[in-house]
């Protein structure tokens, strides 16, 4: 889904798919018509794929049944095997990391006058403003969402949480439009009946505003933490469940001093996946942002669309960075949860 969605990489490379079409149909040639139906055919491959996961995984369940801190053995590997392995591992680093991010690190350093400037701090700031807010709100209704299914699993109840949760399954630029539309249409109403009763004229109380922008975020990424908070949450026993309510707790007060805390890795696992995605959104940014309000994933776009690609190095390697942030923090978790050896050995 993340690549059939994907935009700023086919759209610099001029490769023609779904995302680009559906871009090009709706606001280079205004068909709405022509641009819905490249949409619908589309999101039917996005559905057929999720009902397919779906009825192979059915009703498995999986419930953490050992110590968390449980200790991994370890595969010595020696000779040819291990030069193979460390080889295979190496090559996706050396290719998809380190000679891109030291690229970009060499175009910054020689352009660092051009890159480091008060407008690109804005877009600094902006990029992170956005993704934070999206971040805690995504976690927040995932939460409540997963929570939910969790008291209540009825049927009608799956279907909403699932239909809530396939934004990530269609592009961005599909999404902006269907948010616009109606929030240009509640705008215009609200402007005309202002205007006919008092005299006022309100103007756009939503279209193009941060909160439209978050809303667009909202839909869009709100399958990434529900996919994670969902999973740490059927981690959890429902004997637990039972056990609280035997000692006087109400569904609040189970769901904040039993499963919060136990969820705590997955709630954050779940947020690091959101601002990372929020960083590096671009097409939903793109159509919905606020005027003169450009974050670093708009600014790479725009700068290398005018082939300005050393001015771009530095929003690019900023976003790379902020890529890291969740790879590092599982890792140290990971690291953080196996006992140590001398543990071990007492």
């Amino acid at each position: 889904m993340e690549t059939l969605s994907d935009f700023g990489t086919v759209q610099f490379f001029s490769v023609n798919t779904f995302t680009t079409g559906i871009y090009r149909t709706w606001f280079g040639m205004g068909e709405r018509v022509a641009a819905s139906q490249l949409a619908a055919c589309l999101m039917g491959f996005i559905l057929t794929l999720i009902l397919v996961e779906r009825w192979f995984r059915q009703r498995a369940k999986y419930y953490q049944s050992g110590s968390r801190n449980q200790r991994i053995p370890k595969y010595a590997l020696t000779g040819m095997r291990q030069a193979i392995a460390q080889c295979i591992c190496i090559l996706p680093i050396l290719l998809g990391f380190v000679i891109p991010a030291t690229t970009l690190f060499q175009m910054t350093i020689d352009s660092w006058n051009e890159n480091f400037n008060p407008r690109f701090w804005s877009f600094v700031q902006n990029s992170f403003l956005m993704a934070g807010l999206t971040a805690f709100l995504c976690g927040a209704i995932a939460l409540i969402m997963a929570y939910g299914l969790r008291l209540y699993p009825s049927r009608s109840m799956r279907f909403s949480v699932r239909l809530a949760a396939m934004g990530y399954a269609i592009p961005g630029s599909v999404i902006a439009v269907g948010i616009l539309i109606p929030m240009g249409q509640f705008d215009q109403l609200v402007d005309a009946g202002m205007q006919s009763t008092f005299g006022i004229s309100t103007g756009l109380l939503l279209s193009g505003t941060i909160a439209a922008l978050i809303f667009a975020y909202l839909v869009r990424f709100l399958a990434v933490a529900f996919s994670t908070v969902e999973a740490s949450l059927d981690r959890i026993k429902p004997h637990l469940d039972e056990a609280a309510r035997s000692l006087g707790h109400n569904t609040q007060q189970t769901l904040m001093r039993v499963h919060v805390p136990l969820m705590r890795s997955g709630l954050l696992t779940a947020a690091l996946l959101v601002f990372v995605d929020v960083m590096k959104e671009l097409p939903a940014t793109l159509i919905v942002r606020p005027f003169d309000f450009d974050t670093l994933a708009v600014r790479v776009y725009q700068l290398a669309s005018d082939e300005r690609l050393a001015e771009a190095a530095a929003p690019a390697l900023t976003i790379v960075l902020a890529g890291m942030i969740p790879v590092l923090t599982l890792s140290w978790q990971i690291r953080r949860g196996q006992p140590s050896t001398s543990s071990e050995n007492e």
